[in-house]
């Protein structure tokens, strides 16, 4: 079946809700003018549709290949659609100009990466890894190491990986045990086994470029002690060519349940020469950079797999002829009604719109912070909106990505057992989605981040500037406003996500397992609140352009879709509150040997 990209969903987005073109002052906004978007996203659609999706079955069904050599060998297309990717400057859609980018915000590219993630999301994780090596880079790279690498990385000509866990530790980086030893010449000597590297190893450019985190000899201890250092696969000479072959390669192929296109590489580092990015035993803070562009990147991938799988549920419901409606037959000159007629059916594919339609609000909406947290015109502004980064960026990841599991869940239950089988694409789907509730760090780690770190980062101001804006909406459209449910219904969830908020503050501090054990429904709730907020915004902007006297149906449909957030999803805030209020103590009641 077909993958359709959200076109006029992103512009609606764009143009109407969130009016990208009142910041056309702003540096890189300029050329992201609402007629040139429009067209990016024309062609965005048909480079997905057409070049990019035919090649994300076969390429679940073949996978990758390690040859004899050592060298990975992609499923077939994948090499000519990277190249054609490359060819057309998708890879450089927001990269820095300086560095041959075309420096066109982030909201944009956004809208690209859902789409090629949604048409095939294991060929879509070969750039996006490098998209994290350059964010990586260019934080902590010396002027002459983003020279030589920044536009290699950029064009696509090379790509990047994150090398961080290795098979004795994943989570806790503090056990890590790769080494590095000072070469004498400036270089490093890297050693040491890293597992699960996606696009590891691969035949699609002239050289890959590791970013590894490894411990010098008499390095702190813990997290403390880590460096990061770019290894290539192939040292480039003085011209910036790949040179001499380094001692790095894949020893193994991970046999996974999804992303079977995507090459998952064990990686061997023996003695390889790497150079330190910033400073020693400084690593893990420039990793960041990498590892929160890359958890945004996780929770757009669960909605783009959620949103391909509900297209895919939507042609199948219109096709398939199962029983009649309760209410007497739709199509009597027919054997059977189509399974649309079946209110449980539409249950599972408008829930799952609801849901997709407001975490692709979110995720530009954020999208939008990170371009003025760079471009904003004063400090406050971008300071602002550095904070709403922080803060949101485990619930982009844990919360879309939950989100995108339930869709895609909902969408075999759709198929039936057709979807059970390999004829249709629901059971790829689903293999492919679940992957990103685990990789980048787990969800429950997400949530422990946000409770233990983001929310009292620097006194709690990014928590209470997000609040404070949520309130000051509210308070100028309550009174007036021509969508007062979604208003009612913002305004309830955020005075629970306060509640919640305060629970944690009087229960967490004095028993660490009460705010550890509410994290995860915290997180819900946090991210039920940010989707009522991107519903209202919505609702106002569709019913503004109806009351303009808009004929376009899309707006009616949009108000449809989204009273099924209101009745249907947004009620289950309570059920985070009233868990999450349920403390640690019934988890905690067991001893070890009752498990």
């Amino acid at each position: 079946m077909a993958y359709v990209a959200p076109v006029r969903d992103y512009r609606f987005l764009f143009e109407t809700v969130f009016k990208t073109d009142q910041y056309s002052h702003l540096k890189g906004f300029a050329d992201a003018d609402t007629a040139t978007v429009a067209a990016i996203l024309e062609e965005a659609a048909k480079f997905t549709e057409e070049v990019v999706h035919p090649i994300n079955i076969s390429g679940d069904k073949e996978g990758c290949v390690l040859n004899p050599d050592k060298t990975v060998t992609a499923p077939k297309g994948y090499k000519e659609a990277y190249h054609a990717l490359t060819e057309a400057g998708w890879t450089a859609l927001s990269g820095d100009p300086q560095y041959g980018g075309q420096g066109l915000p982030h909201f944009v590219n956004t809208a690209f990466s859902e789409m090629l993630s949604g048409a095939s999301s294991a060929f879509g994780m070969y750039p996006g890894l490098t998209e994290g090596a350059i964010s990586a880079l260019t934080a902590g790279g010396t002027q002459a190491q983003k020279d030589l690498y920044l536009p290699k990385l950029i064009s696509g000509e090379w790509s990047g990986t994150m090398n961080l866990t290795e098979p004795h530790c994943g989570t806790d980086l503090g056990l890590l045990r790769t080494k590095a030893v000072p070469a004498g010449d400036g270089s490093y000597r890297i050693s040491g086994q890293k597992i699960w590297i996606s696009a590891g190893e691969h035949d699609f450019t002239s050289n890959i470029c590791h970013l590894v985190l490894a411990r010098l000899e008499g390095a702190p201890a813990g997290v403390k002690g880590i460096s990061l250092f770019l290894v290539p696969k192939f040292l480039p000479d003085a011209d910036g060519n790949p040179g001499e072959r380094n001692s790095l390669e894949c020893a193994g192929l991970e046999h996974k349940m999804g992303i079977h296109g995507n090459s998952t590489c064990v990686m061997m580092y023996d003695e390889a020469k790497g150079f330190l990015l910033g400073q020693e035993n400084e690593g893990l803070k420039i990793m960041f950079y990498m590892m929160n562009n890359a958890r945004f990147g996780v929770g757009l991938q669960g909605l783009a797999i959620g949103h391909a799988s509900l297209v895919a549920a939507n042609q199948f419901a219109k096709d398939r002829l199962q029983g009649r409606a309760l209410t007497g037959p739709k199509s009597p000159d027919k054997p059977a009604d189509s399974i649309l007629v079946h209110p449980d059916v539409r249950r599972m594919l408008l829930e799952s719109r609801a849901l997709i339609e407001g975490g692709r609000a979110f995720l530009t909406w954020v999208a939008l912070q990170a371009d003025l947290s760079h471009v904003a015109e004063d400090e406050q502004s971008r300071e602002k909106a550095n904070d709403y980064m922080g803060l949101l960026t485990p619930v982009i990841k844990a919360y879309l990505t939950e989100k995108g599991l339930k869709v895609t869940q909902d969408a075999m239950q759709v198929h039936g057992g057709s979807g059970f089988t390999e004829h249709f694409p629901a059971s790829q789907y689903m293999r492919d989605v679940r992957i990103t509730l685990i990789y980048e760090g787990t969800n429950g780690v997400q949530a422990l981040d946000l409770v233990g770190r983001k929310l009292p980062s620097k006194g709690g101001r990014a928590l209470q500037s997000f609040m404070g804006e949520i309130d000051a909406y509210i308070a100028a459209e309550e009174a007036g406003s021509k969508v007062p449910a979604y208003i009612q219904g913002l305004k309830a969830t955020k005075a629970k996500l306060f509640e919640g908020t305060m629970w944690l503050m009087q229960n967490g501090m004095g028993n660490p397992d009460n705010a550890a054990a509410g994290s995860l429904d915290y997180l819900h709730l946090f991210g039920l609140t940010c989707t009522a907020y991107m519903w209202a915004m919505m609702a106002k902007a569709a019913q503004a352009e109806i009351d303009a006297g808009s004929d376009d149906p899309f707006y009616a449909t949009k108000l449809k879709v989204g009273r099924v957030f209101l009745e249907r999803i947004l009620p289950d805030a309570d059920a985070h509150l009233a868990k999450m209020k349920g403390g640690a103590e019934a988890l905690m009641a067991l001893s070890d040997d009752e498990f």
